[in-house]
């Protein structure tokens, strides 16, 4: 594990292997980390030293090799329970991704809990992970979606409150951090308020678990859905962290090996928490790697990332803020504010700027980003997008002005 007593971002970087290169005879500005992240050396090495050396199954051998596995598995699990604030590392279940979280909710508990009639609140500032599975519950139960608004300035309408968290609702899932707009919501309010009603909350934390202490208890949620590509670790694994309280009660979501006790012709029975919730064998090498991950980011300090991404917010807020006909989504200061700036450029296609940009050695997204509802408020079809983590740099930040600038000029 890189552990840095100070925030070096320079030192940082060199323990990112695929930084060192350069893109179109640029140095790589890697500026879509809000897309997924790059992997530190650790990292990359912990998967590596899993399949070279103790490859094998947890959970099913007495042999050294599936015992180590599953010694290392597990410790993982403890590992991430830890960077969330978890009481006990049997409430963190690890899945594919949030979307895959999301969706475990939305059928076990959602399933077991969600009736006609009642109400799941959203905002319209969710990702397509955070409102299609709620769809497809609704479908399914007769249940009724309702949305909370924004206002210009890409922020919550708290006002709306009273009028839409009342006691027929049943859930409330919304981002901790929006990933177009970058607003932070208060989810601590939002959680008290939820359970007033009789409400559970969950939280989309993709966008903030990456990027900011988060510590489920302060939070107040009932489920917390993050994704390991997005923080340092590898594709293909995330977790989902619940009460312990509500996982026991909520039936299994997928059915097979390792999440079961007994099982005969007829009926089976079910494995306890968190066994039940995965079934089959796990993505044992990703889990690995992701708890190596909250190590890294633990070494540096939550708190030293977020305001090393608040020092870069304000420095690129100021800088697009002098580009002509770049029109800001979200808000516009710093304020409950992370690194995702998402923008549109007069005259110019977003896929035209990503591609200028990428001219440039500047690698930022183009598209809905996965929010077409909150596109269409702020009706454009499309945005390109900039997202800030731990190995960005000021000049970075210049870099994609400057190339926005440029996009400006070729197109006039």
């Amino acid at each position: 594990m890189a552990t840095l007593s100070t925030f070096d971002v320079l030192a940082l970087r060199r323990e990112f292997p695929i930084l060192q290169q350069q893109v179109n005879g640029k140095p790589l500005a890697f500026l879509d980390s809000g897309a997924s992240s790059q992997k530190p050396r650790c990292v990359i090495e912990a998967l590596d030293d899993y399949y070279r050396r103790y490859n094998a199954n947890v959970h099913r051998g007495v042999y050294k090799l599936s015992e180590e596995a599953t010694f290392a598995y597990e410790r993982a699990r403890g590992k991430v329970a830890r960077f969330i604030g978890a009481s006990n590392k049997r409430e963190v279940i690890f899945t594919r991704n949030s979307t895959e979280a999301i969706n475990l909710v939305a059928y076990a508990w959602g399933g077991a809990n969600i009736h006609a009639g009642d109400r799941i609140l959203l905002t319209i500032m969710e990702h397509h992970s955070n409102i299609v599975p709620w769809q497809m519950l609704a479908q399914r139960t007769g249940a009724k979606l309702d949305y909370i608004g924004i206002d210009a300035e890409g922020r919550l309408r708290l006002d709306e409150l009273d009028q839409k968290l009342t006691p027929g609702v049943k859930l409330l899932a919304v981002t901790h951090q929006s990933n177009v707009l970058g607003t932070i919501n208060p989810v601590a309010m939002l959680a008290e308020r939820a359970h007033a009603v009789g409400a559970k909350i969950l939280l989309d934390g993709a966008q903030s678990v990456p990027h900011m202490p988060v510590d489920v208890k302060a939070l107040g949620c009932d489920f917390l859905a993050f994704s390991g590509h997005k923080m340092c670790g590898p594709t293909g694994i995330g977790a989902l962290w619940g009460r312990r309280e509500i996982l026991e009660e909520m039936p299994p979501f997928l059915g097979g090996g390792s999440m079961i006790e007994v099982v005969d012709l007829e009926s089976s029975t079910y494995a306890g928490v968190p066994a039940r919730f995965e079934a089959g064998t796990p993505a044992i090498a990703e889990a690995i790697a992701l708890g190596e991950a909250c190590d890294f980011l633990a070494g540096i300090g939550m708190e030293a990332i977020f305001q090393h991404e608040q020092e870069l917010l304000g420095h690129a807020l100021d800088r697009l803020a002098s580009v002509d006909g770049l029109r800001l989504l979200g808000p516009h200061t710093t304020e409950q504010r992370g690194g995702a700036l998402s923008f549109t450029l007069e005259g110019v296609h977003p896929h035209d700027v990503a591609a200028i940009l990428d001219g440039e050695g500047v690698a930022v997204r183009a598209g809905h980003h996965c929010t077409q509802p909150l596109h269409r408020f702020y009706d454009v079809p499309a945005t390109t997008r900039a997202s800030f983590y731990i190995y960005n740099t000021a000049e970075e930040v210049d870099r994609l002005a400057a190339g926005l600038e440029k996009a400006r000029k070729l197109f006039q």
